[in-house]
């Protein structure tokens, strides 16, 4: 059989029988369309649960504070995220991707099963209760237990599943080859797509057989979409593609910190010949890819340098009988430094996670206090979340068939925008979806039944006039959370891809929690003698107008910031050996570089 490009992907994957991969018959958009499909299900799943969990601890569980109730949902969709931390990591220490994705996804389904159970036979009674007006009855501790077992269940599950999903996705697509490479960058944007549709369903279908009281029928609904997403993934088995997991990553970032600790009486400015790699066959071999030196972070170089102590001669450099503890590859350094660099990129998005987080939250609050009705029908303020969707859906499509290829034809470069770029233009259209939303909360107060503080339409304003805060937070989540998507999982060294895509997932958590402390701070500082506010239960009282236009400064300082990490930030240089997987001659180096911003 002839060994060449057209045979084996460029990249080190393998099929799943540890073979390398073998072009035509694995990966690509036939393995892909199966995940995005999944990965819709599996979202419909989650949301048919999470979109009205509050309303179900209120009318089921007869919680009578609905505060401590949304408090406890904040808790469990943290506690989402958390987990994702641990799946990413047993992904790429241990399990490899596919197998991870697989147990995460059956303990969701498990998860499911027993809180439809629990709905249907333990809770809801008497028969019928759950909706607004039949409270349901008390229940036994064991019911109880059994209730929040299946749902933080349904958490773990999720949580595990999620980061590694798309990381595996992008996996399918071998990114040293020309075609595929750019089928890998529209991947994210899909898998984000996928995403949106499958909350969509949820927040509308399922949100209101949900809010009927119809909860068995909702949990049930979310059970077999997340049974149908395991089943779908599982017939892809025979064509992805894998890599194999690289071992615990906290060892290997301690090793480097211990090693150059020892050493800090090394000089580092001896040259990078007087650095320590391993093996070119052996790297090879394995399908890793090195990363080149850099000048950042040079302490952590100490880690690298040959001493006499650890070896005598010069041209046994890439020996393996060495302590890792006392020195460590250039790669697992750079390894290190990339950890490091990415690290104030993160920390800049989460204070758009905060304005994303307002969405579910302060934009209801602004809803529910305007004008929802037309004619007899009224509008759900939480169902103008569906407009988000709508711009997430629009934008992507417009960026990837339209303003990309026109900035990639203006820069004469096979790319447009970087991952970067687009992370600014995110928290620039954030700032200005804070300021929309301040300015409806102006015209909204000017409208605003003062006298009526009980009143169902607290003012005159028609909910329609939040579509453009809605429309401008979908078209910055498409350059933020794509573009973060695609950053963390391109800038991520090949051990800790999983972990790339667990950082936007603990992105938005911070963001959350984040977000409740300033709502927090701001009511404390604003409540003075009698005025009660910005933030008050009857927003007529408050000023709204000013949290919104709080945030969109903060925002503002934020980008200030963002520029400057992003302009001092420098994208990881790759070198793969091509000659021992048939794929080239014997010691021909391909480097997969890219530019700083």
């Amino acid at each position: 059989m002839e060994m060449g490009e057209e045979v084996y992907t460029l990249d080190g994957a393998v099929d799943r029988h540890g073979r390398p991969a073998i072009r035509a018959r694995t990966g690509t958009w036939v393995s892909v369309i199966l995940l995005l499909v999944n990965q819709g299900l599996a979202t419909l799943a989650f949301f048919g649960v999470g979109v009205n969990l509050v309303l179900f601890l209120t009318r089921v569980l007869g919680q009578d504070n609905a505060a401590a109730a949304a408090n406890d949902v904040s808790k469990w969709l943290g506690t989402v995220y958390v987990f994702s931390l641990l799946g990413a990591f047993l992904s790429d220490s241990y399990w490899g991707r596919y197998k991870t994705c697989a147990i995460f996804q059956a303990i969701f389904v498990v998860g499911l099963v027993l809180l439809s159970v629990s709905s249907s036979v333990f809770l809801l009674k008497p028969r019928g209760c759950g909706d607004e007006r039949t409270p349901c009855g008390s229940h036994s501790t064991f019911h109880i237990v059994f209730f929040y077992l299946s749902v933080y269940l349904v958490a773990l599950g999720n949580g595990g599943y999620q980061p590694n999903i798309a990381t595996f996705g992008a996996d399918q697509f071998d990114e040293e080859h020309p075609k595929e490479g750019k089928s890998k960058v529209a991947f994210f944007s899909y898998f984000y797509l996928a995403l949106n549709l499958g909350s969509l369903f949820s927040d509308t279908v399922l949100g209101y057989f949900e809010d009927q009281g119809m909860w068995p029928l909702g949990f049930w609904a979310s059970t077999a979409s997340a049974f149908l997403a395991l089943v779908l993934f599982l017939i892809g088995t025979p064509r992805y593609r894998h890599f194999e997991p690289k071992g615990n990553p906290l060892s290997r970032f301690c090793q480097v910190l211990v090693a150059a600790t020892g050493k800090w009486k090394a000089k580092t400015n001896q040259g990078e010949e007087n650095l320590f790699e391993g093996d070119k066959m052996e790297s090879a071999l394995n399908g890793d890819r090195k990363i080149l030196h850099t000048d950042g972070f040079r302490f952590l170089d100490k880690a690298a340098i040959m001493t006499p102590k650890d070896h005598s001669s010069k041209q046994d450099k890439n020996f393996y009988g060495r302590n890792p503890w006392r020195l460590c590859t250039v790669t697992q350094v750079e390894e290190v430094k990339c950890i490091l660099k990415l690290l104030p990129i993160w920390l800049c998005t989460i204070l758009y996670s905060v304005v994303f987080t307002q969405m579910a939250s302060l934009f209801v609050e602004q809803g529910t206090a305007m004008k929802t009705n037309i004619s007899d029908f009224n509008i759900p303020a939480a169902g103008m979340s569906s407009f988000d969707i709508l711009s997430v859906a629009m934008f992507i499509f417009l960026y990837r068939f339209a303003l990309d290829p026109i900035v990639a034809k203006i820069k004469s470069e096979p790319k447009g925008l970087t991952e970067l770029q687009r992370m600014g233009i995110g928290l620039v259209i954030a700032i200005l979806a804070m300021v929309a939303a301040g300015v409806v909360e102006v015209w909204r107060l000017n409208d605003a039944k003062k006298d009526c503080p009980n009143c169902v339409n607290a003012s005159s304003l028609s909910i329609f006039w939040q579509i453009p805060q809605y429309m401008l937070i979908g078209a910055s989540e498409v350059f933020m959370y794509v573009g973060q998507l695609e950053f963390f999982n391109g800038q991520a060294p090949d051990g800790l891809k999983s972990f790339g895509s667990a950082l936007c997932m603990t992105s938005i958590s911070l963001g959350n929690y984040v977000s409740d402390l300033l709502v927090t701070i701001v009511m404390k500082v604003s409540r003075k003698d009698d005025l009660p506010g910005w933030i008050p239960s009857n927003l007529n009282n408050g000023h709204l107008d000013l949290f919104f236009f709080m945030l969109a400064a903060l925002t503002s300082v934020d980008l200030v910031i963002y520029v400057i990490c992003a302009k001092w930030y420098k994208y990881i240089e790759f070198e793969r050996i091509n000659g021992a997987d048939g794929n080239g001659d014997d010691g021909q180096t391909e480097a997969a570089a890219e530019h700083s911003v």
